[in-house]
């Protein structure tokens, strides 16, 4: 089993975060279990921000974030952050954005090591959310494409 330095329980699923004493170096959704409290100043204020989210979709995270990734995946990251709450892009319209391929886009949403920060699951198949969500954390289904449905019907995504 994985060391968190806090785990956070939401509606069918928990987050486990790790951090160093400077920066929220992971945050990885789990399966549900019970909360492990927050072991470091940092790791608190990551439960307090992952809470306000889950309390209030339109909350904007502000927490410090290791530099994480290739050069490639951070541009897929940049441009995933800037996609608002309650609305998707589509792999493609991602991949256009930033002069890449659709499928590569993907696999750096997969490779994203802070989920629900940096939201991912606002990146859907070629249909849109309403008829293809395409995979979640390099999973094609099960447990994680629940979850990002969880996500996505948390902030009201049409």
């Amino acid at each position: 089993m994985k060391n968190f330095d806090a785990v956070v329980s939401a509606p069918g699923f928990s987050l486990g975060v790790r951090c160093n004493q400077d920066e929220v170096t992971g945050i990885e959704f789990l399966e549900p279990r019970a909360e492990v409290a927050p072991k470091s100043l940092l790791a608190k204020e990551t439960v307090r921000q992952l809470r306000a989210w889950l309390k209030d979709s339109s909350f904007a995270f502000s927490l410090p974030l290791a530099p994480a990734g290739t050069p490639f995946q951070r541009k897929v990251w940049s441009a995933i952050a800037a996609v608002p709450a309650g609305r998707t892009r589509r792999y493609g319209e991602i991949a256009a954005k930033i002069g890449s391929g659709p499928r590569a886009v993907g696999n750096a949403c997969g490779a994203n090591p802070y989920p629900v920060v940096v939201p991912c699951h606002r990146v859907v198949a070629a249909g849109g959310a309403n008829q293809g969500l395409g995979g979640f954390a390099r999973q094609r289904g099960g447990f994680l494409l629940d979850v990002k449905r969880w996500l996505l019907a948390h902030e009201r995504t049409a």
